[in-house]
């Protein structure tokens, strides 16, 4: 059995008529006659009733034709996806992300990717940098937006887009000191417990406002490190502490914090868009051509 046979079975139940039928299939009446024939015989059941007023389908050729339909419609929508699926605008992509990604670049670029490709389903998993690597060194993700350049034993599989560059800032209680200043010095954060992302999880943010630090004058004393922006913002509002981070944070609004800019001009963090280079999916393309249309840092 054929696809053939399956069209030239619905042909003659539309049409009713073996003429017909031949006609519109573009091919003769005889050799129609014969494959149906040769149809119901291998069916192992009469499949049309011939009659002098048509063809019309038997009870068993009603059950087969609504199978054979489906069986068409499959065949149809797998030809469609695979045609989709070539063209990078179907599929899954599996993106890794942490909270300075989430504040500088991400709303643009998945905005724009959702109205180009609304088929592909996106999988989001939020993960620290290193995490992310691992992830993409296993092909558990497909690209991630990580801080920082990636570790050296990772460069020669993994390839970078940077997508950012977010200056420091910090961030206070409303009711602290600093929160009416509309410019805050790096020198002046001197004495102050400070609360930072962790150096094991977010290692970039970290060595980015250590640095910032030093090129002050000082090194700080009482560190608080935390695993996310969010939980950065929730200490601070509960008066931990003075945040350091990306100004990317202003985007989250936390209640009871206040962000001021800090006059550190060589402090930046810069976020990149990581991918395994050897990684040719049209999905992945696809993402990676909108995210350099989007950031050219």
């Amino acid at each position: 059995m054929e696809l053939r046979h399956l069209r030239y079975a619905l042909a003659l139940a539309e049409h009713e008529h073996f003429g017909r039928a031949a006609a519109a299939l573009g091919i003769q009446q005889p050799p129609l006659s014969m494959q149906i024939k040769a149809l119901e015989t291998e069916v192992g059941v009469r499949l049309f009733e011939r009659t002098g007023r048509g063809v019309h389908p038997t009870l068993a050729g009603q059950a087969f034709l609504k199978r054979a339909r489906e069986a068409l419609d499959q065949v149809t929508l797998a030809a469609r996806e695979a045609a989709d699926a070539e063209r990078g605008t179907s599929g899954s992509l599996a993106i890794g992300f942490l909270g300075t990604a989430l504040g500088a670049v991400m709303p643009e670029v998945f905005t724009v990717y959702r109205e180009r490709f609304p088929y592909v389903r996106l999988q989001l998993r939020e993960m620290p940098s290193i995490e992310q690597v691992d992830a993409l060194l296993h092909g558990d993700l497909d690209a991630g937006f990580v801080c920082g350049p990636v570790p050296r034993s990772a460069r020669e599989q993994l390839t970078t887009i940077p997508v950012a560059r977010e200056s420091l800032v910090a961030v206070v209680a409303a009711d602290h000191e600093f929160a009416r200043e509309p410019l805050l010095s790096a020198a002046a954060l001197e004495g102050q417990p400070l609360v930072l992302p962790a150096r094991r999880k977010e290692t970039a943010a970290f060595e980015a406002a250590w640095a910032m630090c030093r090129v002050a004058g000082f090194e700080p004393q009482d560190v608080t490190e935390v695993s996310g922006l969010h939980t950065l913002l929730g200490f601070v509002a509960c008066g931990l502490g003075v945040g350091v981070g990306p100004a990317g944070m202003r985007r989250f609004r936390h209640v009871g914090t206040t962000i001021v800019p800090v006059e550190a001009p060589d402090a930046r963090l810069d976020i990149h868009l990581a991918f395994r280079s050897r990684d040719k999916e049209r999905v992945l393309r696809n993402f990676l051509a909108v995210v350099r249309g989007l950031t050219p840092v």
